[in-house]
């Protein structure tokens, strides 16, 4: 079992029961349980087309048995059942899920970077993540 961190965010529809329904989603996964989650953040959107929404944004601490591609492939899952539809990078989402760090690893692979390459440099990341850690 691995602490791991998680962030998620939304800007389309309902952004707090989407982030809401996707946490409770990730606490019904195998082998993982829920520990902590942040207070929600409202930010503007960083990058991408102009004119969207604002984002809300939080933080979750979570410890999971599941592989790191494994847990992406169960976020990936949830982010499409919550409506996630292929766009624009950094366009506008119902739900985003990112694994932040996953225990003390360091994973760099095509579909995997660990911890999450620009997180240190995202404001609604830092401060919800600083939070709960």
């Amino acid at each position: 079992m691995e602490i791991c961190y998680l962030g998620a965010g939304s800007n389309v529809g309902n952004r707090r029961r989407n982030i809401k329904q996707a946490v409770s989603r990730i606490s019904l996964l195998e082998n993982t349980e829920l520990l902590k989650e942040s207070a929600f953040m409202q930010t503007a959107p960083v990058g991408g087309p102009a004119g969207q929404p604002k984002f809300l944004n939080a933080a979750l601490k979570i410890r999971t048995g599941l592989a790191p591609l494994k847990l992406l492939k169960e976020l990936k899952s949830i982010e499409k059942e919550l409506g996630r539809k292929k766009g624009r990078r950094n366009g506008p989402r119902t739900i985003d899920l990112d694994i932040l760090l996953y225990g003390d690893r360091v994973i760099r692979a095509k579909k995997l970077a660990i911890p999450h390459p620009r997180m240190f440099v995202r404001d609604f990341v830092i401060r919800p993540l600083s939070e709960i850690i």
